[in-house]
């Protein structure tokens, strides 16, 4: 395979994050729906829970996109002329890590959500 698909295999969660945060921070979808956006049975009781969970959501995913992209790059640096096999084993280890830390940005979400709004979709 080659450092560099395993590279840019290894980065492809990051830069997923980076964009996906970037839509829904900047450019959220107008109305709630069941496709695209942050969706929780609480980010979608209102539009005001819906504008709210796509902001928050969006800029925590943007956050943790660049917080997963630096470090896989900096790992990647001593690993340049390394054996297949090794490059393997540290991919697997930045891609379990990437894949725990997707999770952060819906867990601070959720909590925001909650502390903002009532359990009927009102600012307290």
């Amino acid at each position: 395979m080659g450092f560099w698909f395993i590279f840019l295999c290894d980065l492809a969660i990051p830069v997923t994050l980076l964009i996906a945060g970037i839509v829904m921070w900047k450019h959220p979808p107008k109305q709630i729906n069941g496709i695209v956006g942050y969706r929780s049975a609480r980010s979608m009781q209102n539009m005001d829970t819906w504008k709210f969970a796509q902001a928050y959501c969006g800029k925590f995913c943007w956050k943790t996109g660049l917080a997963l992209a630096v470090p896989t790059l900096i790992a990647h640096i001593p690993f340049y002329q390394s054996p297949e096999e090794t490059l393997e084993v540290l991919s697997m280890i930045l891609l379990l890590v990437q894949i725990i830390v997707v999770f952060i940005p819906v867990l601070l979400t959720e909590r925001a959500l909650r502390k903002t709004f009532r359990e009927d979709g009102t600012k307290r």
